[in-house]
């Protein structure tokens, strides 16, 4: 489906910036409103963020293209009859972060051309911490701010993004990682995680926890396009699938070397 993606994202963060802004604390932001299909608790944020971008779908389905909505809050939604495009979205990847009001959080956009991670063709992150915009096309490279991003290949772990580290669930991979990598970082969002693997400012990353498509659809195909390496799950890309209902394990590295101890600490 030919459509404006990028402008599209781009009025999406622009529209919710100016939410963010008029709710600059925490009391400002702690109100919650129901579970969303993703199984989580939903901020008002995450109901109004999520509105905004079905608004520019709506809009975008008047003019007449078919395709699917795959969104943490909405679940599934089709338009005009589903058709053969899937829209992967999360309107808020980092919500806690959000509510305590830290600033890295980030709008996950991806698009795709059949049900599955090998086949997303587009992806969109913005980090509204830093205002920098990550983007790819599937096999045109990847661009941080309109910057061609490519990765060189890391000799060693000097830095390692982490993310869902829940304490008991991490500690049995910091002590294989023991002597392995030098620092962790958790900026407490995996889409900007894996951006940040794709402008080498980390050298790997992973979660101990499942993670799903709404979560990094779009920074997967950003990391792989800058060149980096990304293992979901056991069974590779194509046999991951954009449904909330799929979880799988995020694992990725500048190296291979680097991407085979990441892993390795898993076990």
């Amino acid at each position: 489906m030919s459509a404006d993606w990028l402008g599209i994202c781009r009025r999406i963060v622009k529209r919710q910036q100016v939410l963010f802004d008029e709710a600059p604390t925490v009391a400002a932001r702690d109100h919650y409103d129901g579970i969303g299909e993703g199984g989580d608790h939903t901020l008002v944020l995450d109901r109004l963020c999520e509105d905004i971008v079905f608004e520019e779908l709506e809009q975008l389905a008047g003019q007449g293209p078919a395709f699917t909505a795959i969104s943490e809050e909405r679940g599934l939604v089709e338009f005009n009859g589903g058709g053969s495009t899937w829209v992967v979205i999360d309107p808020i990847d980092g919500s806690l972060n959000v509510r305590r009001t830290l600033p890295n959080h980030s709008l996950s956009v991806a698009i795709a051309s059949a049900p599955n991670m090998s086949a997303v063709e587009f992806g969109f992150v913005h980090d509204f911490g830093s205002r920098e915009e990550y983007s790819a096309h599937s096999g045109q490279g990847a661009f941080l701010n309109g910057r061609e991003l490519k990765v060189e290949p890391a000799t060693q772990l000097e830095l390692v993004g982490v993310e869902g580290a829940e304490p008991g669930a991490f500690l049995p991979i910091v002590k294989n990682l023991v002597g392995s990598v030098y620092r962790f970082r958790c900026v407490g969002s995996l889409a900007i995680t894996l951006s940040y693997l794709a402008a080498g400012r980390i050298d790997g990353m992973l979660s101990p926890h499942l993670s799903r498509s709404v979560d990094i659809a779009a920074a997967q195909l950003i990391a792989r396009e800058a060149g980096a390496l990304v293992e979901l799950g056991e069974d590779g890309l194509g046999e991951v699938g954009l449904g909330l209902e799929h979880r799988f394990t995020v694992t990725g590295a500048s190296s291979a070397e680097g991407l085979a101890t990441l892993l390795a600490s898993r076990s």
